[in-house]
């Protein structure tokens, strides 16, 4: 059996029902080789509920008079892959999965699409172990520096940047994939940033939003933003 303190001292947090945790690194692949085993999908879809729910708190009482636009634009730049991927990695999280050998082969510990997703049952399992307040506080320890940045309008991404510059001339961005390259479980993408069919900046990443995010950054500094 895998010991779980090194992973619970790190979160800050001691679980009363530890099956939560297993359950919460628990990858379906792993169920589909171990019957009866449950996976992390279901705390998954519960602890982005719980996430947005704390970030979006945060949010509203740092922000105050700004519109739901501005909240819900600074939101999505917390909580998406690549955030949470950073804040897991923190936590050695990918050490911690329960893997199918396939999985395992693949590289699964280190895809960002994983991690991410497990991240957020932890959430969950940490709510259900004993509720919204324990697992805020996991929220605000991990994610705390980037909610910070982002109350003091430091950390609207970079898309959300370009897009707001754009649309005050009426024009949209549009992203094309150029090229994804290198192994299936740690592929890097290509993007480009276009507007009226002219390109403005392209970028590299390991997710397409990474990439998107890059090609927007050249974008806004092309456009000297």
């Amino acid at each position: 059996m895998r010991d779980y303190e090194a992973l619970q001292e790190a979160l800050g947090y001691r679980f009363r029902n530890l099956d939560l945790l297993k359950t919460a690194l628990t990858h379906p692949s792993f169920s589909a080789e171990h019957p009866g085993t449950k996976h992390y999908q279901r705390l998954e879809f519960l602890g982005d509920a719980v996430l947005q729910m704390s970030v979006s708190r945060r949010l509203y009482d740092g922000m105050p008079g700004k519109d739901e636009g501005k909240l819900t634009r600074v939101r999505a730049s917390i909580v998406r892959e690549e955030t949470l991927f950073r804040a897991a990695q923190t936590l050695n999280l990918g050490e911690y999965l329960r893997l199918s050998v396939g999985e395992e082969r693949t590289g699964g510990r280190g895809k960002s699409g994983i991690v991410s997703d497990v991240m957020e049952a932890v959430l969950a399992a940490v709510y259900l172990d004993d509720g919204f307040d324990a697992a805020d506080a996991i929220v605000a320890r991990l994610l705390g520096p980037m909610l910070d940045s982002a109350m003091r309008g430091d950390a609207l991404d970079a898309k959300s940047k370009l897009q707001e510059i754009l649309q005050k001339n009426g024009e949209m961005p549009e992203y094309r994939q150029i090229s994804m390259e290198g192994p299936q479980h740690a592929p890097v993408y290509r993007y480009e940033v276009l507007v009226s069919g002219t390109v403005l900046g392209e970028g590299s990443g390991t997710s397409k939003q990474a990439a998107q995010q890059q090609a927007a950054q050249a974008a806004l500094k092309a456009l000297k933003h």
